[in-house]
């Protein structure tokens, strides 16, 4: 199983940081609970597999859109992104809200046919799911990279902070759910 969690662990952890965004609302004495996981909004524990990207979602029932948003203001905040900043901060933003808006799409059409999906049916719609993931980490990649650029060398020492902590996070949970 650890050869399998490595190979997906790099593509997961970019899809849960930048599509979801939820490395930016944690903070040292807020984290996600390990195993405090939540369903994607419109499905159940039991019926939505348990994904990196699901688990990030702050309330049961929350919208990624809601949570985007906090994200967005939390790393705003956090990256203090200046006003000569903005051209490259605006972007980025609104393809997070875009995807968040694509993926609440997708949860809500997964949910309506839920209680009819075979297993087969149930697996093929998680793996439209991740398609869509991996179809938006590479909208956000080119914004992103672009807002990176523009930071000042603190700027890019907190990004590279907070992103380092939060796949040490990641990797701390996947190895107690191993156990």
């Amino acid at each position: 199983m650890q050869v399998t969690l490595a190979q997906r662990a790099a593509p997961l952890l970019i899809t849960a940081m930048l599509v979801a965004a939820p490395v930016w609302a944690q903070t040292a004495g807020s984290q996600t609970a390990p195993g405090g996981m939540n369903a994607p909004s419109g499905t159940s524990q039991k019926a939505a597999p348990r994904s990196s990207h699901a688990a990030m979602a702050g309330q049961p029932g929350e919208t990624m859109q809601s949570l985007v948003e906090r994200r967005i203001t939390d790393l705003h905040g956090k990256l203090h992104i200046t006003p000569q900043q903005s051209q490259q901060w605006d972007p980025l933003a609104q393809v997070m809200r875009d995807n968040a808006r694509e993926m609440d799409q997708v949860y809500k059409q997964r949910a309506e046919k839920l209680g009819a999906m075979s297993a087969v049916d149930n697996m093929q719609s998680y793996a439209q799911i991740e398609q869509q993931r991996a179809q938006d980490v590479q909208k956000l990649v080119p914004a992103f990279q672009t807002l990176y650029s523009s930071l000042s060398d603190q700027q890019k020492k907190t990004a590279d902070e907070i992103f380092r902590n939060y796949a040490a996070s990641v990797h701390k949970r996947h190895q107690a759910a191993e156990r």
